[in-house]
């Protein structure tokens, strides 16, 4: 056969194909959305699951962390363990798990006539920035004082004793001041830590929203333990105790 005859025969694509092999072609549209799922699910994957990059909003952890510190919070390590005393975690608002203050939130939203944007929503990035936010979806962060099943006290300048012991606090600078009648601003009370709970406290014992103002933390609530802070870059270093 010439090469002019060849020419006037039209090639059989799909008899050409490998046996086996598909000569399909995805729909256009996952040929932009697909990527876009594919990276929003990997971010959300390993944001849920392994780690997350948090930032430091209040003065409750001076002078150790600083307001707009840059924290990795790892989220493996706490899933097959119970937090340990001196540890820093992130978890869920109190507004989350504490009766009262669910209870207060709710009737504030009634009050206010506010709508409760669902925390999938509140933390895609970028979404505070054009007001989005939930209360209910907050994050803390405190350190660890006492474990499950410890006995503690706290006195009024927020000292700690575990267990009959008073525990070394070198982080703890700003305790709560008293007046010379013996009074102070700060709560002190003395307890048992229930099983599956944890004790967690400001290390600025003079200005921090804790668990002497909302109660124990349940070990289900905690997202992880504070690894390192990253910024400011004169500061960077590990945060396990």
């Amino acid at each position: 056969m010439s090469d002019a005859q060849q020419q006037d025969h039209p090639t059989n694509d799909k008899a050409s194909a490998p046996r086996g092999a598909s000569t399909s072609k995805p729909h256009p549209f996952w040929d932009f959305w697909g990527p876009v799922f594919f990276t929003l699910g990997l971010y959300f994957g390993i944001r849920h699951y392994v780690a997350e990059a948090r930032y430091i909003p209040s003065e409750s952890m001076i002078p150790g962390l600083q307001v707009q510190d840059r924290l990795l919070v790892e989220k493996v390590s706490l899933r097959s363990r119970s937090p340990r005393r001196g540890e820093i975690v992130v978890f869920n608002t109190p507004s989350s798990f504490n009766s009262k203050l669910i209870k207060q939130l709710e009737r504030r939203r009634l009050r206010d006539g506010e709508i409760a944007i669902p925390c999938l929503l509140v933390n895609l990035p970028f979404m505070n920035w054009i007001g989005l936010n939930n209360p209910s979806c907050d994050a803390y962060i405190k350190r660890v004082v006492a474990v499950g099943g410890d006995q503690f006290s706290i006195s009024l300048r927020g000292e700690v004793s575990v267990n009959g012991k008073k525990i070394e606090e070198p982080y703890v600078t700003n305790y709560c001041p008293i007046s010379m009648q013996g009074r102070g601003s700060c709560k002190a009370f003395i307890a048992t830590v229930p099983r599956d709970h944890v004790l967690v406290l400001g290390d600025n014992r003079s200005s921090s929203s804790d668990g002497r103002i909302w109660g124990f933390l349940p070990e289900k609530e905690i997202l992880g333990r504070a690894l390192w802070r990253f910024w400011p870059f004169d500061r960077f270093g590990s945060l396990i105790p």
